[in-house]
């Protein structure tokens, strides 16, 4: 195949659970369920802050962000995975496979952004509380999230275009049901150290914001401590736990993903399969259910809000 990577010529072959090729169909199901989980969830977040005037709160916007976050990024893997497991269709040509990957990590950095700008709103909420209104207005929550978005779009924009420069005329043949810049790269037949480079670098952003992210719940929990009441140590903290679990299913899974891209070479195919599912798949599916659990005021402004719809004339 000619190497021509602005042709609709240039093509990539889609794989879906390596070893499991008959049985897709049914590999599908969990695969729904999980589109689904992940749909209902965060879309039920945006609009139960969006319906309840008491949730137009800094913490709820960042919430916010984050279930849009998900769920562009579920929906950035759907349409090829459903092809590939429903339909069998694997071929997905170069144009649309850069378009997809430039959504897929487009939103994956920007999930990174949000826990951080998440973080920072727990560092003001319990170490500087009495500033906590003046310093996150709405206004300045709107400038962080659109901040964000400019962030991440402008970083990943020039990953995408220098693979337009690569040959490719190895195999084509790609790792997951969807298009990863760390799968791609690894195809090309001509030097693609500039793109690792520049990989590289944005693994570091994404590093940096873990590591200010650990450096805000070390001074939380240092605040924490220095409380004498254990009823409020123990109310500070509750209003961490869902975002520190978030932090955990996203950086822990992404780690795993960059380091089995890097140095999982002779890996069993299985477990890039695995690992890259586990990264685009649990935060999504997770998050919505976490933050329902553990916030009072998002769960009763939920059930409230099903109340209302299932007392309308329609639905009765």
């Amino acid at each position: 195949m000619s190497p021509q990577n602005g042709s609709q010529a240039l093509a990539f072959l889609l794989t879906g659970l390596p070893g499991m090729a008959r049985s897709h169909h049914w590999v599908f199901l969990p695969f729904g369920l999980m589109y689904l989980v992940a749909v209902l969830g965060n879309g039920s977040i945006l609009l139960v802050v969006r319906a309840h005037r008491r949730l137009h709160q800094p913490m709820y916007y960042f919430l916010s962000m984050l279930a849009a976050t998900d769920l562009g990024l579920t929906l950035s893997t759907l349409p090829t995975a459903l092809r590939v497991f429903c339909l069998g269709a694997r071929e997905i040509s170069f144009p649309v496979c850069l378009i997809q990957m430039f959504c897929i990590h487009t939103f994956s950095f920007i999930e990174s952004s949000v826990l951080l700008a998440m973080a920072f709103d727990r560092y003001v909420a319990i170490c500087c509380p009495l500033r906590y209104s003046s310093l996150l207005t709405g206004a300045r929550v709107a400038k962080i999230g659109l901040g964000i978005i400019c962030r991440c779009a402008l970083a990943i924009a020039p990953l995408i275009c220098l693979l337009t420069r690569l040959s490719f005329c190895k195999s084509h043949l790609l790792s997951h049901p969807y298009c990863l810049h760390q799968d791609i790269i690894r195809l090309a037949c001509t030097g693609a150290t500039l793109n690792s480079t520049y990989g590289l670098t944005l693994v570091l952003i994404v590093v940096l914001d873990s590591v200010l992210i650990a450096l805000s719940y070390t001074m939380i929990i240092r605040t924490v401590l220095d409380i004498t009441s254990r009823g409020e140590q123990a109310k500070a903290l509750n209003t961490c736990i869902s975002h520190f679990c978030a932090v955990l299913i996203f950086y822990i899974p992404l780690a795993g993903l960059s380091i089995i891209h890097r140095y999982g070479r002779h890996a069993a195919p299985i477990s890039h399969a695995v690992i890259a599912t586990v990264y685009l798949f649990v935060p999504p599916v997770l998050n919505p259910i976490l933050y329902s659990m553990k916030s009072k005021a998002l769960r009763d402004s939920l059930l409230r809000l099903l109340c209302r719809r299932v007392a309308q004339p329609g639905h009765a």
